[in-house]
């Protein structure tokens, strides 16, 4: 079969699946009832005490470590780094979100960050007018009007849902450092799980103080998490929605690409 024959059958395939998925569910394609959300709440709960443990004997002190050994400067260029190497998976996302514009501009700021901004440490094409946009394959599956799923606590990862840990995993497939040592055997897992843990820390230093506000105001932490979770859940926009899409927190742990909130606190300190 030659590559436009496979261009139009894999077309004429996804317009299938959008409109059987827009006769079947309302416009959000979300249900977001408290039996829903959280039908493995005790399951959830226990894990969300696990996690809870590890965070604050294990990850928090290793965060504030890292913190504490760096500077805002450092800090900003390793994340500067870690943004431009999922650039391209961003962009392969805006192609099938069916938005090739913001897909080409992702490459570009891949290759101008990768040579002129020094292993993409500085945002070079951000200055030349090239924003940063991110999204992620959970944002592409809901998009495709895929259900997000019951709400359900990871081990490590923390929030997430079936759609969300689908999409964390592609994501973690399809990075360029995955695939730049997928031939070598003796470095591939030391270098692939050595960027997911230093992508992890950064993100969690990141959300210090968010994380600490948000328990400090909370009355049940587990329950203000699960809801600003599912919160953002729900404002992933399907093509047949009319409403514009709004991103608020991403709480995962840093393991998934951080929230923009999190760009935000960075840029004003």
């Amino acid at each position: 079969m030659s590559i436009h024959k496979f261009t139009k059958l894999s077309m004429i395939v996804l317009s299938t699946v959008v409109i059987a998925s827009c006769a079947s569910t309302s416009h959000t394609a979300e249900d977001h009832s408290a039996e829903n959300v959280d039908r493995f709440e005790t399951y959830n709960r226990a894990m969300f005490k696990f996690n809870y443990e590890v965070d604050k004997y294990v990850i928090r002190p290793v965060a504030e470590g890292y913190r504490a050994i760096t500077n805002q400067f450092i800090r900003n260029r390793v994340n500067s780094a870690l943004d431009n190497l999922k650039e391209p998976v961003w962009a392969g996302n805006y192609v099938l979100q069916a938005e090739p514009e913001k897909g080409a501009k992702s490459l570009a700021r891949f290759a101008i960050n990768s040579t002129l901004g020094l292993a993409g440490t500085f945002d070079v094409a951000q200055g030349w007018g090239l924003e940063k946009e991110k999204t992620s394959f959970n944002e592409t599956f809901a998009k495709w009007c895929i259900p997000s799923g019951p709400y359900i606590v990871l081990p490590i990862v923390g929030p997430s849902t079936p759609r969300a840990a689908t999409s964390l995993a592609l994501g973690f497939v399809f990075d360029p450092v995955y695939w730049a040592t997928i031939n070598d055997a003796n470095i591939h897992d030391k270098v692939a799980w050595g960027y997911a843990a230093l992508d992890g820390i950064a993100t969690r230093e990141s959300a210090l103080e968010l994380l600490d506000d948000l328990e400090r105001n909370s009355v049940d932490f587990y329950t203000t998490m699960r809801s600003a979770y599912m919160q953002n859940q729900s404002k992933l926009k399907c093509f047949c929605d009319d409403n514009s899409q709004t991103n608020t927190y991403d709480f995962d742990f840093g393991i998934e690409e951080e929230d923009e909130a999190f760009d935000m606190m960075e840029d004003e300190q």
